[in-house]
């Protein structure tokens, strides 16, 4: 691997300059949150365990603070940006910083939620500062569609971080813990302060990790069947699983012989399942009913929380993440 300059990666004063030389303003009206501290990108790389046989990749560049970090760590980086100003003037900051690198990075112009392929060999990380408002949909939707991704380590919301990473039984455990658990396991990383962001955002950052399952959940169930037990059980969350999953299964008695089969009380609740007992409740569903599956939603919007959904998935920009850069 190229040895990169010390002075190669972006400071507060080369982020306030490049942003002003584009004309980039971030408003926290937007959520515009620029990271600007070297060792915070350093960091996330090292807890992201990059390695430099590693192709990452990084959704929302921004100005390309982490990319550059990454860029240092892994053998590429493929990066996803939607918004036009930043895709077009990161491959040359990354060109200028990093020459000998350069050859080794490509961005893709477009939002994440449409990304069906990416150049070059097939992703084995995901690195990512991502936006509160479609941090999961994102997450999980990338999670399903590169399957090489062996591991991930995202920034988002403190609270998002909670979200993704809770246990059953934690009153913050629902739709993004379960479904995140599907794919991999699961788990905080770390937190980050206010003050590497320019501006400091009012909320906390948290790191989490997730590591690829090396075996998937032994089911017969496909991801869309188990994941329709999952929205179901959570979309009425205070109920028990017998009334909650009644529209799912036909009526609340088929609800409960399901539940009764795969080993489940009726009397529990959702909150208090694992991944692989709602996978047990989709094998044992009745047949012939017509309750929801997501196999004809967008797969964002299926792996979107029930109280988080995104009413947009435009909106996947870098820029307007709560902790994002």
């Amino acid at each position: 691997m190229s040895t990169t300059e010390p002075d190669a990666l972006l400071g507060p004063a080369e982020i306030r300059e490049l942003a002003a030389a584009l004309g980039v303003r971030p408003t926290k009206q937007r959520g515009q949150n620029f990271v600007i501290d070297a060792n915070t990108v350093r960091r996330i790389v090292r807890t992201a365990e990059v390695r430099p046989d590693d192709v990452v990749v990084e959704v929302g560049p921004g100005l390309g603070s982490l990319t550059l970090a990454l860029l240092e760590a892994a053998d590429r980086v493929v990066a996803v940006e939607i918004d036009d100003v930043l895709a077009g003037a990161l491959p040359a900051t990354v060109a200028a910083r990093m020459p000998g690198r350069a050859d080794r990075f490509a961005l893709v112009h477009s939002d994440a939620m449409l990304v069906r392929e990416l150049p070059g060999p097939a992703p084995t990380a995901l690195v990512a500062n991502l936006p509160y408002n479609v941090a999961v949909p994102v997450l999980l939707t990338m999670l399903e569609r590169f399957p090489s991704i062996e591991r991930t380590l995202v920034m988002v919301q403190a609270e998002v971080a909670d979200r993704l990473a809770a246990r059953p039984g934690n009153k913050v455990y629902g739709v993004p813990s379960v479904k995140a658990n599907w794919y991999a396991d699961v788990k905080r990383a770390g937190s980050i302060g206010r003050n590497v962001f320019w501006p400091a955002p009012n909320v906390d950052s948290g790191l989490v990790s997730l590591v690829r399952r090396t075996e998937p959940v032994a089911t017969k169930a496909s991801r869309a069947e188990v994941f329709a037990v999952v929205d179901a059980a959570f979309a009425q969350r205070r109920k028990t699983l017998r009334a909650a999953l009644a529209g799912w299964a036909g009526s609340a008695p088929a609800a409960e012989a399901a539940l009764v089969a795969a080993g489940i009380s009726p009397q529990a609740r959702g909150e208090s399942l694992t991944v692989e007992e709602f996978a047990a409740i989709a094998e044992h569903r009745p047949t012939g009913t017509a309750g929801a599956t997501d196999e004809h939603r967008p797969t964002g919007t299926a792996g979107a929380t029930d109280e988080h959904r995104p009413t947009g998935t435009a909106g996947a920009t870098d820029e307007t993440s709560g902790s994002g850069e």
